[in-house]
């Protein structure tokens, strides 16, 4: 499932570059008001400070954002956010009762606030800060998921960020950004960085 993802978003992205290629693009800037939808594939660690770190390791994650542009090279936005990070040691599973961890799913649903530059251009870069809730599983070796414990469960998270847009097609644009998230459960914070690229369409009106 992951590998198709992961394909599909290659091959958009690889028809976006094509598309200009073929004729010189006519580039749409988007205005304010107008709604940005955009996906994105990344990767991401988490560092190695504090249990969930010293446990878990890195992986894949998908994006979905909605952003709007406002005034004053301002926008809002809205992003959910689909982490999936490996156990630092895996256990092999033997068939006797185990808790070993094999892999930690966390899910990010949130909002942010961009402050973006140069927004006349067809390379636009922004600033971000946003905030949201987290909800962290694990799934055991033995191919069961825990919905509770020292991993598991969901609590609160704070982002800040960085990214670009390159306008590559009317109103079609590469994002490429990068995340640092707090992610906090019990008091106790962890510290997930992202980097991601993918393609954002403003709808025009």
């Amino acid at each position: 499932m992951r590998n198709r993802i992961r394909c599909a978003l290659l091959a958009a992205i690889a028809i976006v570059f094509a598309s200009s290629a073929l004729a010189e693009p006519r580039i749409v800037l988007p205005r304010a008001g107008q709604v940005g939808i955009g996906v994105q594939g990344g990767y991401g660690m988490l560092l190695q400070n504090g249990a969930v770190g010293e446990t878990f390791n890195s992986g894949e994650s998908y994006t979905v954002r909605l952003r709007y542009r406002m005034r004053y090279e301002r926008g809002l936005g809205l992003t959910f956010e689909n982490n999936v990070f490996d156990a630092r040691e895996q256990t092999p599973y033997t068939g006797e009762p185990s808790t070993a961890p094999k892999r930690l799913g966390v899910i990010l649903s949130g909002a942010e606030f961009y402050q973006m530059f140069n927004t006349r251009t067809r390379n636009v870069s922004m600033l971000s800060l946003g905030a949201g809730l987290v909800q962290q599983r694990v799934k055991l070796n033995s191919g069961e998921t825990e919905l509770s414990g020292t991993f598991s469960g969901d609590g609160l998270y704070l982002s800040a960020g960085a990214g670009v847009e390159r306008f590559v097609y009317r109103s079609i644009a590469l994002d490429l950004s990068t995340r640092y998230y707090a992610m906090f459960r019990d008091g106790k914070p962890g510290h997930n960085v992202q980097i991601a690229l993918g393609a954002i369409f403003y709808a025009g009106y």
